[in-house]
């Protein structure tokens, strides 16, 4: 019997690496392409701040083909819905009818993903959903998966954490209240070598950037933002 062709919705970072590990690890979809939403004026994964040589060293390492999704910086919701609608029509073509996403608990976010998807009659899948972001964690590090954190936002983490790597001493010094998987919001990371990459992605660290960020209702992005909020990003660069 042929498994489901799907797509993955690829972030670059920890929950994304965890939720594809997964995913190869049942069996149970056949995994067609890595879906990336990268911004058209920075060549940079939007929130993540990842260059796009990264993400294609990433896609490269994992073995599946990388599809990117261009959009202007901090889209609104017409825009970025119309881009996802039209290469989700395309998928159809290939008989692609599966969505896969690392989401862990935004309710409201899932319920947005699985709204857009059925539109247009594809299914979405949440292999992390509701578990244990203490446990999943855990399971990142001992699973010998290893990332840098690339952005965090401040509101929650000082910029301290900007380049640190995603340890047992990481976990260990986040503050009380901050989700160990950043689930939140408080941080993005970039997974460079683990079980799912055929060899590291080597990368070097750059300046640590201040970004100030001002939310629109329409913003793409506001499930992880109050009305003006400061990140720091740790650029990365590729070796």
């Amino acid at each position: 019997m042929n498994k489901p062709k799907a797509i993955f919705n690829w972030s670059g970072g920890k929950d994304s690496a965890l939720a594809l590990h997964k995913v190869i690890a049942s069996g149970e979809y056949d995994v067609k392409y890595l879906l990336t939403t990268v911004s058209s004026g920075f060549k940079r994964i939007i929130q993540h701040g990842v260059r796009e040589e990264l993400l294609e060293a990433q896609a490269e390492s994992i073995g599946i083909p990388l599809h990117k999704l261009f959009l202007p910086g901090n889209p609104d919701m017409e825009i970025y819905n119309s881009v996802i609608r039209e290469s989700l029509m395309k998928f159809k073509v290939e008989n692609i009818h599966t969505g896969i996403f690392g989401d862990i608990f935004l309710d409201d976010l899932r319920k947005y993903r699985e709204e857009k998807l059925a539109e247009v009659n594809v299914n979405a899948v949440f292999p992390l959903w509701k578990m244990n972001t203490h446990e999943l964690i855990k399971n990142f590090v001992d699973s010998g998966f290893k990332a840098v954190i690339v952005c965090v936002n401040e509101s929650f983490l000082d910029k301290s954490f900007a380049g640190r790597e995603i340890d047992e001493s990481f976990v260990n010094d986040l503050p009380a209240g901050v989700d160990p998987c950043g689930e939140n919001g408080e941080y993005h990371s970039f997974v460079y070598d683990g079980p799912i990459f055929r060899r590291p992605v080597k990368f070097k660290r750059g300046e640590i950037i201040k970004k100030i960020y001002v939310s629109s209702s329409n913003s793409s992005e506001d499930y992880t933002r109050v009305p003006e909020t400061v990140f720091r990003y740790c650029d990365l660069m590729l070796e």
